[in-house]
């Protein structure tokens, strides 16, 4: 495998996230704890295998311009510099969800989890629509 094709890779990743996420909040409004927090897990070790990947590949891979015209772009750079800054503000996010849970402080965590879910859902579907647009509909990107 080469660094080009990190990004359906890490695509991937952020695809099963969005799957465990959804799954995870099914089944604690099923009441169903262990699964929930199962499913969280494996959300969590999906979008660590994402960001691991996103941030070598751009590591060596750099800049990538996007080649759409049109009214393309404005739909595009409207959908990423909504992404980028929620993208940024997620991990903290998560991670001020995560650790409520881990000490049993579920009151802290749900109500950490109601501004959580949402951007992590937003943030999630938005890079796969970026990458859609980035690599598959209007790529493969320009490389400067």
């Amino acid at each position: 495998m080469t660094v080009l094709e990190l990004p359906k890779v890490y695509t991937l990743f952020n695809a099963c996230a969005l799957l465990h996420i959804i799954l995870g909040l099914v089944m604690i409004k099923m009441g169903q704890r262990k699964a929930h927090i199962a499913s969280m897990i494996i959300a969590l070790l999906f979008s660590t295998a994402f960001l691991g990947c996103y941030l070598y590949y751009h590591y060596h891979a750099g800049h990538v311009k996007f080649a759409g015209t049109g009214l393309t772009r404005p739909i595009y750079f409207t959908i990423l510099f909504s992404h980028i800054p929620l993208a940024i503000l997620n991990l903290p996010m998560i991670i001020m969800t995560v650790v409520p849970a881990l000490r049993n402080r579920f009151d802290k965590h749900k109500r950490m989890a109601k501004w959580t879910v949402p951007v992590w859902l937003y943030v999630s579907v938005t890079g796969i629509i970026v990458y859609l647009m980035c690599y598959v509909w209007y790529g493969p990107p320009i490389r400067p």
